[in-house]
């Protein structure tokens, strides 16, 4: 069954959407340097060649993987709690809700104190509308 959320849950969630959203980012930045770096050790092994008998690849390779799993982990920590991360470069976070009946999302993005804003589902980030005053 589908959760949905108040304003008022989703905003009480949001701090720990907050830290998986940091941990995820960390990851992603980690991920980018060690591609970079493997990529860099792939071009020098094809112009110098490896070191007999030795896999030059197989410690960063290995890093990437564990540092995978930790993503796989945290996005199925946002995704048990309900939320659903929409963007993770710019931090965007949505909660699924019903707002005057119809099924909306609650949309919050990194840097916001608080979820002030919704949008359709179909809607996405520029749709958003203020959240009307409790």
């Amino acid at each position: 069954m589908k959760k949905y959320f108040t304003p008022e849950e989703a905003n009480a969630l949001l701090p720990a959407v907050m830290l998986d959203l940091d941990r995820l980012q960390t990851i992603s930045r980690r991920l980018e340097v060690k591609f970079a770096q493997l990529q860099a050790l792939k071009a020098h092994v094809r112009k110098y060649g490896a070191p007999e008998g030795e896999d030059p690849f197989f410690s960063i390779e290995c890093e990437m993987e564990m540092m995978q799993l930790e993503a796989d982990a945290g996005f199925r920590s946002l995704q048990l709690k309900g939320a659903q991360l929409k963007d993770l470069d710019t931090g965007l976070v949505d909660f699924p809700a019903i707002i005057d009946g119809a099924e909306v999302l609650l949309c919050w993005k990194q840097g916001e104190e608080r979820i002030e804003y919704y949008h359709g589902m179909d809607d996405g980030f520029i749709g958003r509308k203020r959240l009307s005053p409790e």
